[in-house]
């Protein structure tokens, strides 16, 4: 197979051709990477695995850097945790054996975490595939050239996955070859249904008429049934490990604290520092590594729109979000420190305060995101009503001022927009949608793009292209109707996740304190461990719980999104504070 490194990243992984900040945060973490591995004075071997991770992610590093670095960090990290504990809190032994866990986590990292990351962004990629298909199926409808569908294809979609079909393009140039049986080659490893798709696709340009519309109708019913099937056999074969993870990582934990009053009654000695590094280190690493996994698993993801601070509608200023935060901790400070002890305030004020500023960040670009799904959501209906006038013989430009009296909807606002600029400053389809003042100018969605798009072809191609709109507006809506079962399925998971992330945990969490607390009034938990001190580390280790669960929940749901993940997790560390609270201060008044 070829190395995804040479096609894949196509131009946005050349550090020549990214934005400046991009290759200035690039030679950084370059830098720090290498810095790094000075500090790892022994071979750490070949690791083809990574190498073939690192290429397909476009880092300007080696392997054996990488592995070095992680092996160096993995050494700074080792003390870096055992200096700390031995100093502050006692227990050498505990401190050394936690530091050298810690280390041999973070080296083993270096090794995995590429492979997760270049994992993650083929999912993500793959997520495009139905769109990149019937982009091709489209143009074979109207000219039945595999050559001009392979490059109106990697033309009119966008991502990685479009980015390695127009590399592949542009290499079979002057070969006689279209690029798409190399390109399906490629990915076929990760998502097979992609190659017995485009192999209709291309097989449709030497066939019968007839037979030529069966093998366009198969490859995108091929795309869309290959989606389903994987994502129904994932989330069969993820609940198993869910739940594994929800009773060892959750569950267990907790009731173990519980357990903690009876130690000293038995003279079995507890020390704060093994506490700690269990709840605090231990536990939430192993809870990251197992949903790592869980994610490495997905073999599809369906992200949201991309919203980056440059749309018009996201604020550019941080301020707000941080000083939304500090006066959510201050007054959280204030709230808690009046009903609860002081430690309480420790653990609740700073997770409410940097839950309000994620809330307040991310907020925005949520609000874009739910436009788009309202404007995608109403194109299937579009499409129909716009395809079937052109195939009565009207023009696009007609078909889209009916349909806009028809459309009472987002999507009727942004065709309305369209036909306004058409008919003010006399812009044609494409340009009326896609160009500088379009109506998708502030809408940042692909499929939304790829549509108008298709309407433009349609504006030039007139009534042949009426039936092939029809068909795509058939297979936008069967995309839609894929993409909610996948969320159905995994439903059960990911909202069992996200409520012991919010909530479950962090009530037992606060309750399990308090019990704890009542049953060390005849006699302390142990001779090294305080109430408040159990408080604490239990305290860090739920808002931790709210962290990584939510990422999980979101992360199986959608894919991984900065924003989504960042306004998800702030929402959850609100309501797991309050929750805490509550749970530690009702259990008070009820025992």
């Amino acid at each position: 197979m070829a190395d995804a490194r040479d096609t894949s990243g196509g131009r946005p992984t050349t550090p020549a051709s990214r934005p400046s900040a991009a290759r200035e945060g690039d030679d950084r973490f370059a830098a720090v990477v290498e810095a790094l591995a000075t500090a790892a004075p022994w071979d750490p071997g070949d690791d083809p695995e990574l190498a073939r991770a690192i290429g397909f992610l476009g880092w300007d590093l080696d392997a054996e850097t990488v592995l070095r670095a992680g092996d160096g960090a993995g050494i700074v990290a080792a003390a870096a945790v055992a200096v700390p504990l031995t100093l502050f809190l006692g227990a050498p032994s505990v401190a050394v054996a936690a530091g050298l866990l810690v280390g041999l986590v973070v080296a083993a990292a270096a090794r995995y975490v590429p492979r997760g990351l270049a994992t993650a962004r083929r999912t993500r990629a793959l997520g495009t595939a139905p769109e990149l298909v019937s982009s091709a199926v489209l143009r074979m409808r109207l000219a039945p050239t595999t050559e001009t569908a392979a490059a109106f294809a990697a033309e009119t979609c966008d991502g990685r996955l479009a980015r390695s079909l127009s590399a592949h393009v542009r290499g079979a140039r002057g070969t006689g070859r279209s690029g798409l049986s190399s390109f399906a080659d490629e990915w076929a490893e990760w998502f097979p249904a992609l190659r017995r798709a485009l192999t209709l696709v291309e097989s449709a340009g030497t066939a019968e008429s007839d037979e030529r519309q069966r093998a366009l109708d198969g490859a995108l019913d091929v795309t869309l049934e290959g989606t389903r099937e994987s994502m129904a056999e994932f989330a069969a074969g993820v609940q198993g490990p869910a739940t594994a993870l929800y009773a060892f990582g959750v569950l267990l934990p907790l009731a173990l604290v519980a357990l903690l009053p009876t130690a000293g009654t038995v003279g079995l000695e507890v020390p704060l520092a093994a506490v700690v590094v269990g709840y605090d280190l231990l536990l939430p690493a192993a809870l990251l590594v197992a949903s790592g996994w869980l994610l490495a698993r997905r073999p599809v993801a369906f992200p949201p729109a991309p919203v980056s601070r440059s749309h018009p509608d996201v604020p550019d200023s941080r301020w707000p979000a941080l000083v939304a935060g500090a006066a959510t901790a201050a007054g959280a400070w204030f709230v808690v420190t009046t009903i609860a002890a002081l430690w309480t305030a420790l653990v609740a004020a700073p997770a409410a305060g940097v839950g309000v500023a994620l809330v307040v960040a991310y907020r925005p670009m949520t609000a874009v995101r739910d436009r788009v799904a309202a404007v995608e959501s109403g194109l299937p209906d579009a499409l129909y009503l716009v395809g079937r006038e052109v195939d009565r013989g009207r023009s696009v430009e007609a078909a889209l001022d009916d349909a806009v009296e028809l459309l009472d909807s987002a999507t009727g606002e942004v065709f309305a927009d369209a036909v306004r600029q058409q008919r003010q400053v006399r812009a044609g389809v494409r340009e009326s949608f896609l160009g500088e003042h379009g109506a998708l100018a502030t809408v940042p969605s692909e499929r939304a793009r790829s549509t108008a798009e298709l309407l433009a072809v349609a504006a030039s191609e007139g009534r042949p292209a009426g039936p092939a709109v029809v068909a795509m507006a058939d297979h936008l809506d069967d995309l839609q109707g894929v993409e909610r079962t996948i969320r159905r399925d995994l439903e059960r998971v990911t909202s069992t996740l996200a409520n012991t992330a919010a909530v479950f945990g962090p009530l037992v969490g606060g309750a399990t304190i308090t019990l704890a607390e009542q049953m060390s009034a005849d006699g302390p938990l142990t001779a090294a461990v305080s109430p408040a001190a159990l408080g604490l580390a239990v305290g860090a280790y739920v808002m931790a719980l709210a962290v990584v669960l939510t990422t999980l929940a979101t992360g199986l749901e959608r894919g991984l999104d900065r924003s989504l993940v960042g306004y998800r997790v702030g929402r959850a560390l609100c309501l797991a504070a309050a929750v805490f609270v509550a749970g530690l201060v009702g259990t008070g008044w009820l025992v």
